[in-house]
């Protein structure tokens, strides 16, 4: 397979990149370089080129026209457009023609055509979608960071009328971008879920959530250097205090001045730890970008303010070879790393520390989210709230328990994040995509098997390993599951397990329904499921109504979906009454569903997993028993009772085999995947 990857922006080179030289030379570029090398070790793949701009700067030579050939064996190629001269990326947009011009002539005279294209940012999709048009070639598209994000971030009111536009065209073309790409790669629930659901163009089912990988061997092994102590010896007085360290350009989104003030104003983090920031490399301020300008300035005042001199290091220069020891230093003084950002797509640097065995305070707004949530080695915080930031920082320096808890588990858990996974899952993807599908979808229903995922179909692996060779024999039978997970979530958690790909995904409770599409790829959602369960279904006047209820609490923005919204309410038997009878006060028709004694979902009146079987089953015309459920727990009581042929697995719990209104079912003697075969040959012997 031939790939090509698509880099307008930043100082691109294969070795020795200087991250931070430019605001647009960040942690996009690493990304690329780290996946591109480990896409040419796979067997199945013969050449990745990664095609940039070429310009001539104050930089450096290595920037002009011509190719690159690497050691990891893939190439660069730099094409030369209309302006000679570095450009940002808010000025990409004018040089797109140009450089679509160039590559097409490149790919006019390749001797074999790329399979297909990966665009990173939008102003690559561009061009991108131009090459598809033109040679029917598919094309990825991976944004890295959103406008709409930055747009919501910051306060545009007072900011120049040229950013303000900057960042309108940049939203328009990423909603092109969207539009036109084949597959969008996101590295988040956040960025598939939350950010993308901005635009009008959002398609969550052309989405998919690929981790990306990082090569982290460097930082596990990394130990503190005496270089490492030298740059940071002039400017702190005790300098074996616990060390809270953030690294990260001197950028607006990165919200590094809050972080000082929060250091700062904390009277126990003032007396008992060091501040320690990396935010790029500078000979003088003046000299750097005005955005980078202004932040180091409300950096240095922000450290005077609060008079930390002593207790904060902010060194000028660091090479590649740096940073690990910076995390082990860090590390070795029983320190903790923070990122701020106001928003972050992904979080490379809190795998970094992980893999240091540091834990991390990290913003609760992005992908941090599915970083701490898999890896356990931290506390979320919200950006905006700088007592929070000081507040979590010190909760995990002053308890040496809790440390010594994050730090083992980010280090172990750390491994999830690999490229070469990475690569296969890409791969896998693409080569559904040029395969046109694999012929099993869901306009040929015979029969329909739908499964509850978390303990039900999942909890055994090699049972999942059974229950996937047993379904590739089952040509008759359409496979679907029905959740609580939001979709991406679904999709994730079927990946990590190897469980065959759904046909059909019912999922936040029964309120979404997602099809597969004809490349056995991207889904689509329903939209006529979506119209009948919005009948009378107002969320803003509930939200409203419910601002003020005891005991109850909105879960986060991942958790909230347009026909779901959902709440924490602690050990509250009486919650579900209260909140029917507020809302019946209101005249407002809602599902009320209250599970693990913690977790509270309102839903549209019309809307369950029961009921999105129902629907499918008449939508496809199919007869009860032609329907198969199965679950293991009170969440999935209403599905089981949906149609006669539900299936209970031995590993049940909430007493599903005594409920009454459950006695047509199944209870299988084997567990999980393995419990769901067995109902479903049960079901089939008794109808013959």
């Amino acid at each position: 397979m031939f790939i090509v990857h698509l880099a307008l922006q930043g100082c691109l080179r294969a070795e020795d990149v200087a991250y931070g030289l430019t605001p647009d030379t960040g942690g996009h570029i690493r990304y690329l370089l780290e996946l591109a090398t480990a896409q040419i070790r796979h067997p199945a793949i013969d050449r990745v080129v990664i095609v940039t701009r070429a310009f001539e700067s104050r930089y450096g030579a290595d920037y002009h026209a011509g190719h690159e050939r690497t050691e990891a064996g893939f190439e660069i190629l730099r094409l030369p457009t209309s302006h000679s001269g570095y450009l940002s990326k808010e000025d990409l947009w004018r040089e797109t023609d140009a450089f679509s011009e160039a590559l097409a002539a490149w790919l006019e005279a390749e001797p074999k055509r790329p399979d297909y294209l990966h665009a990173h940012y939008a102003d690559a999709a561009t061009v991108a979608a131009r090459m598809r048009e033109r040679f029917a070639m598919p094309f990825v598209f991976t944004a890295h960071s959103l406008g709409r994000v930055k747009l919501a971030a910051f306060d545009t009111a007072n900011a120049p009328l040229q950013a303000k536009a900057g960042l309108e065209r940049r939203v328009v073309t990423e909603e092109n971008a969207i539009s036109a790409a084949d597959l969008v790669v996101a590295s988040s629930r956040d960025e598939a879920e939350v950010q993308y659901a901005t635009y009008d163009r959002y398609e969550a089912g052309r989405i998919r959530i690929i981790e990306p990988g990082s090569n982290l061997e460097a930082y596990r092994a990394a130990r503190p250097t005496p270089a490492v102590r030298a740059m940071l010896a002039p400017f702190l007085r005790e300098p074996d205090r616990p060390m809270v360290l953030a690294i990260a350009r001197p950028m607006a989104k990165k919200n590094l001045p809050a972080l000082v003030e929060a250091f700062g104003s904390d009277p126990w983090l003032y007396e008992n730890a060091n501040l320690v920031l990396v935010a790029g490399v500078r000979d003088d301020i003046a000299d750097l970008e005005p955005e980078c300008r202004e932040e180091m300035r409300a950096i240095l005042e922000a450290i005077d303010r609060h008079d930390l001199y002593g207790r904060v290091a902010l060194p000028k220069h660091h090479g590649a070879a740096d940073i690990p020891a910076l995390y082990a230093l860090a590390h070795e003084t029983g320190g903790v790393f923070v990122n701020p950002a106001l928003n972050e797509p992904f979080g490379l640097t809190l795998l970094e520390a992980a893999a240091s065995g540091l834990p991390v305070v990290a913003t609760d707004s992005g992908g941090p989210n599915d970083i701490v949530e898999r890896c356990r080695n931290g506390l979320l915080v919200s950006p905006q709230r700088k007592d929070a930031i000081a507040t979590a920082c010190r909760t995990i320096l002053a308890d040496h328990e809790a440390w010594r808890h994050y730090s083992a588990n980010g280090a172990k858990a750390v491994a999830a994040y690999d490229w070469d996974r990475h690569t296969e899952r890409c791969l896998a993807a693409m080569r559904r995509l040029l395969a046109k599908g694999d012929g099993r979808r869901t306009g040929r229903i015979k029969q329909l098997l739908v499964s509850d995922i978390d303990n039900t179909l999942t909890g055994s692996d090699p049972y999942m390993a059974a229950f996937v060779k047993w379904y590739a024999g089952e040509t008759g039978l359409t496979f679907a599951v029905a959740t609580g997970r939001s979709f991406h979530s679904a999709l994730a958690i079927l990946e990590q397990h190897e469980a065959p790909t759904p046909e059909i995904v019912i999922s936040s409770v029964g309120s979404e329904i997602h099809l597969l599409d004809e490349n056995g790829v991207t889904y689509h959602a329903d939209r006529a499921w979506e119209r009948h369960i919005d009948r009378d279904w107002h969320p803003r006047d509930i939200a409203e109504r419910l601002a003020c209820v005891a005991n109850l609490a909105p879960q986060g923005p991942l958790e909230q979906r347009r026909f779901k919204l959902s709440y924490l309410a602690e050990d509250d038997p009486g919650i579900v009454e209260r909140i029917r009878g507020r809302l019946g006060e209101a005249g407002l028709a809602a599902s009320v569903i209250y599970s693990h004694a913690r977790y509270l979902d309102i839903l549209p009146v019309r809307a369950s997993k029961g009921a999105a079987i129902a629907y499918l089953r008449k939508q496809f015309d199919l007869a009860e028993n032609a329907v198969f459920v199965a679950g293991d727990s009170g969440n999935d009581i209403e599905m089981l009772q949906s149609v006669p042929q539900a299936i209970i697995v031995a590993n049940y719990s909430d007493s599903l085999a005594s409920n009454r209104t459950l006695a047509h079912s199944y209870i299988a003697r084997k567990s999980h995947a393995l419990g769901i075969i067995e109902g479903v040959r049960h079901f089939r012997e008794r109808a013959r």
